[in-house]
């Protein structure tokens, strides 16, 4: 992961939407890349927070404890660690994430759609879970 790395060429290796992909590491932490679309997961991150930041499109937030943020290209937004919440995009987003090297992408939940930091560092789920529909 040294070097220089091309964001949008990233993006463009991406074809599987909620499967993010680590990009680079810096003191404990992972950049990462993920592409949205549709509704993905409630979940949390009992010791995390989690930066997002959007690169292309729009995507809500929804929350249970407060109200729902919509961000658009250009925004960035920190969940707090332990708060539970629910990424919608209505069409394709793609999202640069921050967070500790450890977090889990589904937090304690699981589900189809969660990815291992194995397969985040990696670059992609196993075949049997193409298509399986970040953060």
């Amino acid at each position: 992961m040294e070097g220089v790395r091309n964001i949008q060429a990233a993006f463009d290796g991406i074809a599987e939407h909620w499967s993010p992909r680590v990009i680079a590491a810096a003191n404990g932490q992972y950049v990462k890349l993920a592409k949205l679309s549709g509704e993905f997961l409630w979940h949390s991150h009992a010791g995390e927070d989690e930066v997002f930041i959007v690169f292309r499109g729009r995507f809500t937030l929804r929350f249970r404890d407060r109200d729902a943020v919509t961000l658009g290209e250009g925004d960035l937004f920190v969940v707090p660690r332990g708060v539970e919440h629910c990424p919608v995009a209505e069409d394709e987003c793609w999202v640069m994430l921050f967070e500790p090297a450890e977090t889990k992408h589904t937090g304690d939940v699981e589900s189809p759609l969660t990815r291992s930091i194995d397969e985040q560092v990696r670059g992609g789920a196993s075949a049997s879970r193409q298509g399986a529909g970040p953060g």
